[in-house]
């Protein structure tokens, strides 16, 4: 686990806890998910046929937002709530 990250002069060290907090209500990232694996980001979900391409919206650090059948959707509902859309690979 990395306890902090340094910059190249080693002047500026930014906890995992503030690197977790980069972007709060501001960034956000959609990741492709199937339904077999829904109920692992959303316990609360209802029981859904497997093999199901789902998109989940998630806050920068990594919580669920919103989940979508449709990618577009998904991005919709990032613009609407003024969230910048990263790019996860």
């Amino acid at each position: 686990m990395i306890d902090h990250v340094l910059f190249e002069d080693e002047a500026h060290a930014i906890s995992q806890e503030d690197l977790a907090r980069l972007g709060d209500s501001e960034i956000a990232y959609l990741k492709p998910i199937m339904s077999d694996n829904l109920k692992e980001l959303f316990p609360q979900a209802p029981e859904m046929a497997p093999g199901i391409r789902l998109f989940a919206l998630h806050a920068a650090d990594g919580t669920p937002i919103m989940l979508t059948d449709s990618r577009e959707s998904a991005l919709a509902g990032a613009r609407q709530q003024e969230l910048d859309m990263l790019s996860v690979h």
